[in-house]
């Protein structure tokens, strides 16, 4: 996935990828995340479009191995995101999947399972919802099928690994 640029050129990746516990005495990258999270307007009309420059770099983010920095990025979109929308639990799923990766990483194999299963929640309840006329909104283009798909199998092992994290973006190409 492709960094999306803003005023200036392109965001830059944050300088390390936080791990809470891990950072010996670094905490995050907060002026980097800053850029991204100014992109996110106080809310969103609508929808949440698919290729808003901050949504496409919090799913950047976490494919590149920045969970934690993903959660962050993703919950101002998330916080933007039309109340009882499609968009908001879309995005808290997606939130709970880099959160859930972060959990892996860490070697928290139970609360990583915990954290794509809650996901795994919030997806199917979209099927409940009243889908809107096809757009250029984010769960409109999201293959929700693909990632269901894959946080079952996921699920089904019998223990997770740092290897079995999820990235987004690639769903999103596939």
């Amino acid at each position: 996935m492709n960094v999306p640029s803003h005023a200036s050129g392109q965001l830059p990746w944050p300088q390390w990828a936080y791990v809470p516990g891990e950072a010996a005495g670094l905490d995050a990258d907060y002026q980097t995340l800053d850029m991204a999270k100014a992109l996110v307007p106080s809310a969103f009309r609508g929808h949440v479009p698919a290729r808003h420059p901050a949504l496409r770099y919090g799913l950047a983010l976490n494919d590149r191995g920045y969970f934690w920095e993903a959660q962050e990025v993703l919950e101002a979109v998330w916080a933007a995101a039309p109340q009882n929308g499609r968009e908001r639990i879309l995005l808290r799923a997606c939130i709970l999947i880099a959160n859930a990766n972060l959990r892996l990483r860490m070697q928290k194999s139970h609360s990583a399972a915990r954290l794509f299963g809650e996901a795994l929640t919030e997806l199917r309840s979209l099927t409940s919802r009243k889908a809107a006329p096809a757009g250029d909104g984010f769960v409109e283009s999201f293959p929700i099928p693909a990632l269901t798909a894959l946080l079952q199998a996921k699920l089904g092992r019998p223990q997770l690994s740092k290897a079995d994290w999820i990235a987004l973006g690639a769903i999103v190409r596939s």
